[in-house]
């Protein structure tokens, strides 16, 4: 990615919530785990009214709100009460409503269309800049397969991040199943339809996010907010290393704490002093001692009570 390039790359603000910093978002329907919250107006094939459903949706989400219009008619009551408006897939080159939505003045969240090629994609987000709108964010979408699933293009998201430098994000539909995959190639966000599983897209969000995407915060609240996030993948990390080394107490001829293997835990200390140099194999090896020490603990209180 070129030197201009990089200059330009810089978050967007959907209302509180910041997309292309930090943490990846979850943009999904009005329930606990959602960082903002989608409303599509086309859904309703303009047989309710843009103020209407908007007031409705407010009267149960008081947070970050992105809203997809059904038409130009809907443009007034979205600048009014949204924090964002979604162009949609479906409607991706209608050009006079795509410049119409950037000159509301809020975010733009650009899905692409199907089919739509990476230049394609980006030249929509164009479209809002030459109005004046340089709060773009691109969201990969997919193709619809004929088993009713979504195929997303994971290389191309990253490509249109690397070449435009906005943040992209990835709707996921109905499906958050992918949801550790997309945080992982690198997506700022997911989109999920109102009805998918928001905490399991959360959860991944929570932990891949962790491993992959590293935060600088600004305030004690964010870094604490960064710590815990961290902490939630060790927990998932400490239980899974624990369930292995029950298998192998299991197979091993002499399990517990008399078959312990010191030349391997030093050698383990040293692997992991090379990833984390700050801590170093002096506090390392303390802290796999309780590790591995707590993993013999619980398998033998498994070991007895299954008899």
């Amino acid at each position: 990615m070129s030197t201009s390039i990089r200059a330009q790359c810089r978050a967007v603000d959907l209302g509180s919530v910041r997309v292309g910093a930090g943490p990846a978002v979850v943009i999904g329907g009005p329930v606990a785990g959602s960082d903002a919250c989608r409303l599509g107006l086309r859904d309703h094939h303009g047989g309710v009214s843009a103020a209407e459903a908007i007031a409705e949706l407010r009267s149960r989400w008081p947070g970050p709100l992105l809203v997809e219009p059904f038409s130009a008619a809907d443009l007034p009551a979205v600048r009014e009460a949204a924090d964002g408006v979604i162009v949609g897939a479906a409607w991706m080159q209608d050009f006079q409503l795509v410049r119409a939505v950037a000159r509301l003045g809020l975010p733009v969240v650009v899905q692409r269309g199907p089919g739509a090629t990476l230049a394609e994609w980006l030249a929509i987000a164009e479209y809002c800049v030459a109005e004046g709108n340089e709060q773009v964010v691109l969201c990969e979408s997919g193709t619809r397969t004929h088993l009713g699933g979504v195929s997303l293009d994971l290389a191309l998201m990253r490509a249109a991040k690397e070449r435009s430098g906005r943040p992209v994000i990835v709707d996921l539909g109905g499906d958050p199943a992918l949801a550790a995959a997309v945080v992982a190639a690198g997506a700022d966000g997911l989109m999920l339809s109102a009805d998918a599983d928001v905490a399991e897209a959360s959860e991944a969000v929570t932990v891949v996010g962790a491993l992959v995407r590293p935060e600088a915060p600004d305030s004690v609240d964010a870094a604490r907010s960064a710590i815990d996030k961290v902490d939630a993948a060790l927990a998932v990390l400490l239980e899974r290393r624990a369930g292995l080394a029950g298998a192998v107490q299991r197979l091993k001829p002499v399990g517990g704490f008399a078959g312990r293997d010191p030349a391997r835990e030093r050698a383990l200390v040293a692997a992991m002093a090379r990833r984390a140099p700050r801590l170093g194999a002096g506090r390392l090896g303390r802290v796999m001692k309780a590790v591995i020490e707590a993993g013999l603990e619980v398998s033998e209180e498994e070991r007895r009570a299954g008899g």
